[in-house]
């Protein structure tokens, strides 16, 4: 166990190792810089000005320099300031953090609520009419994007009750805070749940097809034990792998719906920033949502640990 632990960790920190290094790249073969779009938004045109200022900004040492200037501000905390804000980037990220993961958590959370249980029962009633029910839904959340549904909901509020929650400050107390968050989680949060559904009740009906599950129920074990005693604990391993890639893949999706829904988080600030070239904002926030995409895939192969036993007897 201790072995798998640690190759996962030394894999994780090469993997994050590889990721700034992409990040950084890119961004430095983009065309144009700060420096060209605050001369050309000026009107200014003087050679030695430009220098100066790309000399501020370090942007004429070296790029081998750049990039462990960069990675030792991060050790730091020190993520730079903002070429267009001229505010420490620091202090433009914290404040929507909390409110991006609010959000995916409440997001997740909904996938899995809906997803897990709903895939158990299309699978221990195959090809009933709730099956064919659930698989019609989750065919439906498979083929609807994210920002037409958001679109949707925000029409059908306004057609049925006049109006729809607008997102200012985020309130305090727990039941207005869920209420306000609860509809763009479920909006990003239907395509995961969908997935999910589909993959629980395909691998529950491989499992529910093995031998050992002939033989608990040949023994007069109960339909509940088999269901969810053997076959469940069994059919989660994929789905697990799942719901850690979605989790993943819901903080690109927040993208969008943060911007249908107005709500001012990580996501939304990402592409306002690369609208504007604010190059240390966008760096310092692809890195951040890396950083968290490569802790989701971690804590996923520590659960594969706790789920499956022969991960701890293989090593």
């Amino acid at each position: 166990m201790a072995a798998y632990l640690v190759r996962r960790f030394a894999l994780m920190l090469l993997t994050l190792f590889g990721i700034s290094v992409i990040i950084f790249g890119l961004l430095r073969i983009v065309p144009g810089n700060i420096v060209d779009i605050l001369f050309d938004s000026a009107g200014m045109v003087d050679p030695a000005g430009k220098r100066q200022i790309e000399k501020d900004l370090g942007l004429d040492k070296p790029l081998v320099v750049q990039y462990a200037a960069w990675i030792d501000g991060m050790a730091h905390g020190n993520l730079g300031y903002s070429y267009i804000d001229e505010k420490p980037v620091l202090s433009e990220i914290a404040p929507r953090i909390p409110v991006t993961a609010e959000l995916g958590l409440l997001a997740l959370g909904f996938s899995i609520a809906f997803g897990v249980p709903l895939g158990v029962a299309s699978a221990v009633r195959q090809n009933s009419k709730l099956d064919y029910l659930l698989r019609v839904v989750s065919l439906s959340g498979l083929s609807i994007p994210a920002f037409w549904l958001g679109l949707l909901i925000l029409m059908a509020m306004v057609a049925w009750l006049g109006d729809f929650p607008t997102y200012t400050d985020l309130p305090k107390a727990f039941w207005p805070r869920l209420g306000l968050l609860s509809i763009p989680a479920a909006a990003v949060g239907f395509r995961s749940s969908a997935l999910i559904m589909r993959l629980t009740r395909s691998s529950m009906l491989e499992v529910m097809r093995q031998d050992y599950i002939r033989t608990a129920r040949a023994k007069g074990a109960s339909a509940q034990s088999v269901n969810y005693n053997h076959a469940l604990r069994n059919a989660l391993l994929p789905v697990t792998t799942v719901i850690g890639i979605e989790a993943a893949f819901l903080i690109g999706g927040l993208i969008v719906t943060e911007t249908v829904f107005n709500i001012p988080g990580m996501a939304r600030f990402l592409v306002e920033s690369i609208r504007v070239r604010d190059y240390p904002v966008v760096q310092n926030l692809v890195m951040v949502i890396a950083v968290v995409v490569v802790l989701i895939n971690f804590a996923v192969d520590l659960l594969y640990a706790v789920i499956d036993p022969r991960i701890k007897i293989a090593d």
